[in-house]
């Protein structure tokens, strides 16, 4: 139990750290993004606003914005930056790679041409970024080599998401080891209620002892009566309410040791079935079994029994009057699945989950008449979760409600 919850505890601080990195890096890296492609679309506007070329530089009108941050055009600026141009007429092509040494002039005539059929008016060819401006007698198309800027990005995103890696592993490794600090308090709380509930088993078990006992001499000097007849019903309930209570604590606490064999499901449920039948039929409830012949699980043979048990009762006890318990046992996927379906008029609102939390009942009222405790359901979970069998609760049609163990 304690390790599935420090388990838990790594993973959600670990699910959180990461969402935060994701958030952060990924933040940081697509306004880097965005900051260098809008560089590139100021570097272009100044170029097509002048026909092709920088600008004399003079200091007025030479910053942009882009979001909260300027950028500011230099003296260096045209010698800085790598383009080259090509103008198309209707009767010849000009070119310009008078600022680029790595583009030929074939090689600007190619890019222009790939541009121009497809169709766009901006946007990235290799590692140049384009812009397309239509001009009254020809078509300008600008290129604006990105190449160092899309490096730098890439080497900044990697850098970036490395050193989230590591922080994330170095973060592991602490949370994981200082978990058990933590979750220290929820220990020793569940400890010490476990220890109460052990010891408070055991120190009921005397005093029903000596109640039985009592009864028993009562009816042996004056017979059996409503009162003595009382008395043992009630010593019973509270007898079977501590056994419950103490096997549920040494599930949870992981003492049961179970033994595991490979047994016929199919035939312990059948047994099953047929023990809880006659109580359903004198009830006016019945059985709709369906059970795949010669299915073995591997598992403890008696949990197994004891899961299926408390399945059954559940359903005849909350089964309405003249209502129907479906029973079915398939091989699904390489599983075996115990479906137990039955209808209900007291089926709880919200999460039916809550089913399986101790002493949860939804009609306390009919859990009083049947001498539920609504502890049944906390022992097939727990029974479940020792073999890492799942256990589920859902909702079906005509106020259907099915439990499911996926062995």
């Amino acid at each position: 139990m304690y390790r599935r919850l420090q388990r838990k505890f790594v993973a959600i601080a670990m699910g959180s750290l990461l969402l935060i990195f994701i958030v952060i890096i990924g933040a940081i890296n697509i306004y880097s993004y965005y900051y260098m492609n809008n560089i590139a679309d100021g570097l272009l506007s100044k170029l097509a606003d002048n026909d092709g070329r920088f600008p004399e530089y003079n200091k007025e009108n030479q910053t942009g914005h882009i979001l909260w941050f300027n950028y500011r055009i230099t003296p260096e600026t045209s010698y800085e930056t790598r383009y080259f141009t090509v103008k198309v007429f209707a009767d010849e092509t000009v070119i310009d790679t008078s600022s680029i040494a790595a583009i030929s002039s074939e090689q600007a005539e190619q890019y222009a041409e790939a541009v121009l059929s497809g169709g766009g008016s901006t946007g990235y060819h290799d590692t140049y970024k384009y812009l397309v401006v239509e001009q009254s007698d020809s078509t300008l198309i600008i290129f604006l080599d990105r190449y160092p800027q899309i490096q730098s990005f890439r080497s900044f995103f990697k850098i970036s998401c490395v050193i989230a890696i590591l922080s994330l592993v170095i973060m592991f490794i602490l949370v994981s080891l200082l978990s058990k600090r933590a979750i220290k308090p929820v220990m020793e709380s569940a400890e010490k209620q476990k220890q109460f509930i052990t010891d408070a088993g055991h120190e009921i078990k005397t005093p029903l002892a000596i109640i039985s006992a009592s009864n028993d001499v009562l009816e042996l000097n004056h017979g059996k009566t409503e009162w003595t007849e009382s008395i043992r019903n009630q010593a019973n309930r509270l007898d079977t309410l501590v056994k419950n209570l103490l096997s549920l604590s040494k599930m949870e606490e992981e003492k049961v040791q179970l033994v595991f064999t490979d047994f016929s499901a199919s035939d312990l449920v059948w047994e099953s079935v047929i023990s809880f039948e006659a109580l359903a039929n004198g009830q006016g409830k019945h059985f709709q079994v369906n059970i795949q012949p010669d299915l073995t699980v591997t598992g403890d043979e008696n949990g197994f029994r004891q899961v299926v048990s408390i399945l059954l009762d559940n359903a005849v006890k909350y089964t309405c009057d003249q209502g129907e318990i479906s029973v079915t046992l398939q091989e699904q996927s390489k599983a075996v699945s115990l479906e137990v379906c039955n209808i209900s008029d007291t089926l709880p609102e919200g999460d039916l989950n809550r089913l399986f939390d101790r002493f949860f009942r939804a009609d306390p009222s009919r859990a009083r008449e049947s001498g539920s405790y609504g502890i049944g359901l906390s022992i097939a979970k727990a029974v479940a979760n020792a073999h890492k069998w799942k256990i589920n609760v859902h909702r079906g049609g005509d106020n259907r409600i099915c439990f499911s163990v996926t062995m």
